[in-house]
């Protein structure tokens, strides 16, 4: 196993090595780099149990009323699905259905960085990072309960996870390797999410469905955070050849995430329903899937592939070896303006400073009732 640690704080052992975790200097060594992460866990604390967070009774008319704005539906830019589906109802099915089948996937991201925070509990020597990762833990058993509440009340239950990210997903939470957990999970599929749930928080038109990704961004903030300080300690140490195995590993797993994001074979059971052939969808897709068209997509904000590929970017994992294959799809130069800023800093801001307020009257309440 070779887990290029260039960092004390990221040593590690194997996971069935827990006599490691007994050895009592460890607990003299502990670093303070995640210290403030940890020490904010109660200013965005919340419970997807309780409705004065959340209220996921709340109804919404799934059957006449689109989640999601039409134009946000890749699918229906094509003229073999939208000249299909003309009746005003199927339509309305189809986003909502193409929405549960994103639900759905981010209950099953939300699975996976649930135990690959817990795998870290397991091998991480460093008890500042083994700390953090068991606070994520916790943190990210809320989001698969909250998404799950959520995919219940509106549509019963969630749709299987597909097999691109299946195998991804267990991929990266069985890795030994503890730079192919922080790259793949930390870097790249919170970086995705943060992407994602910015988007959705902005066209979503249900009012919980939005509550619930500003919620759950207050979290995945700090999530993001522990995989930049990472990159930030680890990166400038890398030797060339170390550098182009980490390189190669995040282009693998953003591959593969752009596939499972655009690929109608994973949901044929879906496309049967409307009566549509998803070769013959997957066909059309590649038609409309110009390099202009996706570059002007990809410009975008809140584009879902440009917060991931900004993240890498900023660590130091895009350099000429890779340059091409991400330029394919997002102006490297412009990200090179931005800053480090991310499209969902802001939302996650206003949901600490709504969590704040919830939780102070928590406390006001409790000390009165004494």
């Amino acid at each position: 196993m070779s887990n290029i640690t260039k960092d004390a704080m990221y040593d590690a052992v194997a996971p069935d090595d827990f006599a490691a975790m007994l050895d009592g200097d460890r607990h003299l060594n502990r670093s303070t780099a995640f210290d403030r992460i940890i020490s904010a866990t109660h200013d965005h604390f919340w419970d997807p149990l309780n409705p004065k967070y959340i209220d996921f009774s709340a109804p919404f008319d799934l059957e006449n009323e689109p989640l999601v704005p039409e134009e946000t539906i890749i699918p229906l830019k094509t003229h073999y699905v939208s000249g299909h589906l003309k009746d005003p109802k199927e339509r309305v099915r189809f986003i909502n259905e193409m929405t549960l089948w994103n639900f759905s996937s981010i209950l099953h991201g939300e699975q996976g960085a649930l135990n690959l925070s817990a795998s870290l509990c397991h091998v991480l020597r460093d008890a500042g990072a083994q700390e953090y990762a068991a606070n994520q833990t916790r943190e990210e058993a809320r989001h698969v309960t909250a998404f799950s509440k959520y995919i219940q009340a509106r549509w019963g239950r969630p749709k299987p996870c597909g097999d691109v990210l299946k195998n991804l997903l267990v991929e990266i939470v069985a890795a030994p390797e503890v730079y192919k957990k922080i790259v793949g999970m930390q870097m790249i599929v919170e970086g995705l999410a943060m992407g994602s749930f910015a988007l959705q928080y902005r066209v979503n038109r249900d009012p919980v469905a939005t509550k619930l990704f500003q919620l759950v961004m207050t979290d995945e903030a700090f999530h993001h955070k522990f995989g930049k300080i990472w990159a930030d300690r680890t990166v400038p140490k890398l030797s060339q050849s170390e550098r182009n195995i980490v390189e190669d590993w995040a282009a693998h797993c953003v591959q593969a995430l752009l596939f499972n994001q655009a690929s109608p074979q994973q949901q044929h059971e879906m496309f049967d329903s409307f009566g549509l052939d998803p070769e013959r969808v997957t066909a059309e897709l590649k038609l409309i899937a110009t390099e202009a068209r996706m570059r002007r997509s990809m410009s975008r904000e809140t584009s879902i592939f440009r917060a991931l590929v900004k993240t890498l970017f900023n660590a130091g994992l895009i350099t000429e070896r890779t340059r091409a294959f991400y330029a394919t799809y997002v102006d490297l130069d412009e990200l090179r303006s931005e800053g480090e800023r991310t499209v969902g800093d802001d939302i996650a801001a206003d949901g600490i400073a709504y969590l704040r307020e919830i939780n102070f009257q928590n406390r006001a309440d409790a000390i009165a009732a004494q």
